[in-house]
């Protein structure tokens, strides 16, 4: 009877730990998921996106973001390239259409598209929602250089998500991710996202820079693989309150 009593207390015991241990799992991608939200507040930035393909060298595109996270609403007005001025974006009701000022129109875009064919897509210009999208798999610590961090693995639970599979290293200390991976369902590595330096602006940590690498778009260059990339620089971050007018169609129409 002992040595039952005693078995059945290690199993209560072990069990407790990994509850607590999922707890705080939960918890902490719960609060990475508040990181990248403003619900309390508007959000305007200028956005500076550079694509560098192998061999091809770099291209520019510069815009000017406005988000509502409370409505899930924001609009995106493309400023450069010339050839690219005036077209957009805009998030309504978790619909993100996009608008070409050549032909005066807007077309159904998703979370998967590109965004004006850089290797960023529309999604990441969102909050990310794990808890609400993906369930967790394993989650475990995990240095990345010298930053403590707890990498997660996900699986969707929904099917409006860009992609069906993630990994994702996020910081302890302050619940801010410091790099992801997405990948097909099949396990296939398809994208990997750094964030290397976060700007604090009041309460809000914001992210200085990301590197967005397509794993599979990429070319030999002196017998070393380089894959094309995307470096995002954000700038001149504002929580000022945005008119109810700039996240409509007829914005977009007008700023054009």
């Amino acid at each position: 009877m002992k040595r039952n009593l005693l078995s059945i207390l290690l199993i209560l015991g072990a069990s407790i730990c990994i509850f607590a241990q999922s707890s705080a799992d939960y918890e902490l991608l719960k609060k990475c998921d508040s990181t990248t939200s403003f619900k309390d507040t508007d959000f305007s930035a200028e956005y500076s996106l550079v694509q560098t393909k192998p061999g091809q060298g770099s291209t520019l595109t510069e815009a000017i973001m406005y988000r509502r996270d409370k409505t899930a609403n924001y609009t995106i007005l493309i400023t450069a390239p010339s050839k690219d001025k005036g077209k957009g974006y805009l998030q309504l009701d978790k619909a993100v259409w996009f608008y070409d000022p050549e032909d005066k129109r807007f077309t159904y875009s998703s979370k998967r598209d590109k965004f004006q064919n850089t290797n960023a897509n529309t999604s990441d210009f969102a909050p990310m929602d794990f808890c609400d999208n993906y369930k967790i798999i394993t989650a475990i610590p995990k240095k990345l250089g010298s930053l403590d961090c707890v990498l997660f693995e996900l699986e969707a639970k929904v099917d409006d998500v860009a992609y069906p599979k993630l990994k994702v290293w996020v910081t302890k200390e302050d619940g801010l991710i410091r790099k992801k991976e997405d990948y097909s369902l099949s396990g296939q590595l398809l994208r990997t996202t750094l964030i290397p330096r976060y700007q604090l602006i009041g309460k809000h940590s914001i992210p200085d820079t990301m590197m967005i690498v397509d794993n599979l778009k990429g070319k030999k260059i002196n017998d070393k693989m380089q894959y094309e990339n995307t470096k995002i620089t954000i700038k001149n971050v504002s929580f000022a309150s945005q008119k109810d007018s700039v996240f409509t169609k007829a914005y977009l129409e007008m700023s054009n």
